[in-house]
């Protein structure tokens, strides 16, 4: 599940809260099954994706260095700036 999540750990440059919060509202969109932007707008959603974006961070901070880089850079990198949009 969630294949298309990538790895945040180890960006250079470092991750940003953005990345982290889109990553958290495409993991809570896949796992309740939302297809829609109301749904995605319900106040228990946008609490999940808030505590999954504050577990992800605290994640992220209490793990060591990558000694390898990820294999690629997240989806909004690999775009560029001129891409708009949610991830998922």
């Amino acid at each position: 599940m969630c294949r298309n999540i990538t790895i945040l750990r180890g960006l250079e440059p470092p991750v940003t809260d953005r990345e982290i919060e889109d990553a958290a509202r495409q993991y809570v969109r896949k796992v309740g099954g939302l297809q829609s932007a109301t749904q995605m707008q319900r106040p228990e959603v946008i609490e999940a994706i808030s505590r999954v974006a504050a577990a992800t961070s605290d994640l992220l901070a209490s793990l060591p260095p990558r000694r390898v880089a990820p294999p690629g850079p997240p989806g909004r990198r690999r775009e560029g700036p001129s891409q708009t949009g949610e991830l998922g």
